[in-house]
């Protein structure tokens, strides 16, 4: 569990915005990643996306990387935001941009 974690703190530590999800952005495998990363298209913020399932350690060990139990999760300079719920509410209420904006996080190439 001790290599997992290094994966995962490995990760998050080398990409700005980094979606732990279901599937691809490209075909997500699930409503909830689909729904976060349109949050982030929206934004217009470039991200690393993890498929965790490809990866079983991964899908497992973010669960107790981050003390949270569902997939998608969400960090931005490697700090934890949470899932696509609070991705939702954030975006809604326009603290997600600000955030991004704030923390000066690249955007997506056109």
């Amino acid at each position: 569990m001790a290599d997992t974690n290094q994966r995962i703190s490995d990760i998050v530590g080398s990409n700005d915005v980094v979606l732990f999800m279901k599937g691809t952005p490209l075909f997500p495998q699930c409503g909830f990643s689909s729904r976060a990363v349109a949050i982030l298209d929206h934004c217009g913020v470039a991200y690393e996306s993890v498929d965790v399932l490809q990866d079983m350690e991964i899908r497992q060990g973010i669960k107790a990387y981050s003390d949270w139990p569902t997939i998608p999760q969400l960090y931005v300079k490697g700090e934890f935001l949470g899932g696509s719920d609070i991705m939702t509410e954030m975006y809604e209420a326009g603290e997600l941009q600000a955030m991004l904006e704030e923390k000066q996080v690249a955007r997506a190439q056109a």
